[in-house]
């Protein structure tokens, strides 16, 4: 109350320079600023105290779970500090298969691996991805397709599914190919000028096929040429820029998960902040750039066919191309589609931070993880090396790639053993009631076919922990096998996924729209490589570790940079 007093007085001194009475206007205006000062404080009292009191009376109370370790963390601590899955794999083991655990402010959770809860879930447009999902995502990938929901998610994936279809990646495969042999003959030239005496060099896989990927999807998806393998140009400003934001997304920090949670910290600026969004501003203006170069070349190309000088109107069959950045003008400017399929300016600008994190993050993961297993199964990288030997040229077409079923048996033991994003979670947007396949048990001892959860409730979904199921897989389902895939368990066939049988792409409105193009540029790289040379960890396998915030990235315990990398000797084949 003193420092409003001291306010309003400074107030009055400021105001009373000039020629009016000001006190006839100040004995209103007090009354007023208090009381929306008092409207502001009850209000989040109101607020703190619905937060403490709703574990007391939520439906989930009864359900059995791990106990938590704080009011603030809830288990939180505990997950961020283990290996992705992990926990959720020990609590399911120890629970059973629906549960729950304490979240921020100690509040409920589910989580769930019984397949019907999971079908239910994603398959229902009442659950999205919680405010501090979204929050997290908009910083690292912008407001695109992965932050929207409802019809605006709808219309934004319908228009952009084209560029992920079979016909498009067909056209598309020659790129991976071309990149991939790029990223071949560099490691070639290193590996002629460092290696001695037949050694193999030591290399950091992750951070080369990151940047082979970066440059798939930026020639791929928006005709941009990021050069990044190419080690005798200086990166590109968009390049660096992308850089920054993907090094701050990896990293997590109290005052983050702070701002994910409570948003009226979100105005406080850190000096993470202020590298991000400088970053940001160099990616909005070349995306702009980008924009605007595209609606040039369609307007001119149209107005030479027309004879015209200028064009009022651009037929939607007029913007040819089924690339991403085609798709998203085409739907930008075309004046004979509906209001409901159009995208403005911002919705196209908000997919190019998006599709370039999303479409070459995950797939480099993926390829690194395939690598570093096939490292701890020789035996399988010759297997497959063999395979892809017997393949007459360096450039197979898509169908060709596809025709390989060693390939694919790595492909998808390594995307079901080593999933990039290792889970989801979605909250209710109003009560709902989640079906499960198989009854639980909770504290009373009373037994469960159905929980009932109340709008606002999070149910998290251990992709990784599905996965990895004995129940679904057998007891080898934590050990990396391809020949599994000759004869599949049964019980997969349960899993409400897209691709494999498995939940590595999600499943419902909200899976993966990538998914092709990634299974298809991951076997291309792995071809090319493969083929080339042989594979070797440079650490112990103990060292290394799993850390994820977008996705699930390798991390060396020994490292003191701290950043992820996996390092392996590569050496070319002797019979390359």
């Amino acid at each position: 109350m003193s420092t409003l007093n001291h306010s309003m007085s400074q107030l009055y001194l400021t105001m009373s320079r000039f020629d009016f009475d000001l006190q006839p206007f100040l004995v209103y205006l007090k009354p007023l600023i208090l009381s929306a000062g008092a409207s502001v404080l009850a209000y989040n009292l109101y607020r703190l105290v619905k937060l403490v009191l709703r574990p007391v009376f939520s439906p989930l109370r009864r359900l059995q779970g791990p106990r938590s370790d704080s009011w603030f963390y809830g288990n939180f601590k505990q997950i961020f500090t283990t290996e992705n899955s992990t926990l959720h794999e020990e609590w399911v083991a120890e629970y059973g298969h629906t549960l729950k655990y304490k979240g921020m402010f100690n509040l409920d959770r589910i989580v769930t691996t019984d397949l019907r809860a999971i079908q239910h879930v994603l398959s229902q447009s009442i659950y999205e991805r919680p405010p501090e999902a979204r929050f997290t995502l908009a910083r690292i990938l912008g407001e695109g397709l992965l932050f929207v929901e409802g019809e605006e998610h709808k219309n934004q994936r319908r228009i952009m599914s084209p560029a992920f279809g079979s016909t498009h990646l067909r056209e598309m495969t020659d790129i991976f190919m071309a990149k991939s042999i790029e990223l071949r003959d560099v490691w070639m030239s290193q590996i002629a000028s460092e290696a001695t005496e037949g050694k193999p060099i030591r290399l950091d896989v992750l951070s080369w096929l990151s940047r082979t990927t970066l440059d798939i999807i930026g020639l791929a998806g928006f005709n941009y040429k990021f050069n990044s393998l190419s080690t005798h140009l200086k990166p590109t400003e968009l390049s660096k820029a992308f850089g920054t934001i993907l090094e701050k997304g990896q990293q997590l920090s109290l005052m983050a998960l702070l701002q994910a949670f409570i948003p009226p910290l979100r105005i406080i600026p850190t000096q993470r902040d202020r590298r991000r969004n400088k970053a940001r501003k160099t990616m909005d203006r070349i995306g702009r750039e980008l924009l605007a170069e595209k609606k040039a070349a369609i307007t001119t190309s149209i107005a030479a066919e027309r004879g015209e000088t200028k064009i009022s109107e651009v037929g939607k069959k007029s913007v040819q191309g089924k690339d991403l950045l085609s798709l998203l003008v085409r739907a930008n400017m075309a004046t004979d589609l509906k209001d409901s399929q159009r995208l403005s300016d911002e919705d196209v600008l908000a997919q190019v931070p998006t599709f370039l994190t999303a479409g070459h993050e995950t797939t480099s993961t993926a390829t690194t993880w395939s690598l570093f297993a096939m490292a701890l199964a020789p035996e399988v990288q010759s297997k497959l090396r063999q395979e892809l030997l017997s393949v007459p040229t360096d450039t197979p077409t898509m169908d060709e790639l596809q025709a390989l079923p060693y390939l694919d048996a790595v492909v998808r033991e390594s995307l079901r053993v080593h999933a990039p994003v290792p889970s989801t979670t979605r909250v209710a947007m109003r009560d709902d009631v989640i079906p499960l396949s198989t009854p639980i048990v909770d504290k009373d001892g009373k037994s469960l076919s159905e929980i009932r959860i109340c709008k606002g409730d999070t149910v998290f979904i251990p992709i990784l922990a599905v996965n990895r199921s004995k129940l679904l897989w057998g007891e080898d389902g934590f050990e990396f096998k391809p020949e599994r895939w000759e004869n599949p368990p049964q019980a997969i066939s349960s899993i409400p996924g897209v691709w494999g049988s498995m939940l590595t792409f999600l499943g419902g409105h909200h899976a993966c729209i990538g998914y092709r193009f990634s299974v298809v540029e991951t076997k291309a790289i792995l071809f090319t490589l493969l083929r080339a040379f042989e594979f070797e960890l440079a650490v112990p396998k103990e060292d290394v570790v799993k850390r994820a915030t977008i996705v699930q990235r390798p991390f060396i315990k020994s490292a003191t940079d701290k950043q992820t990398q996996l390092p392996m000797f590569v050496s070319a084949y002797k019979g390359s």
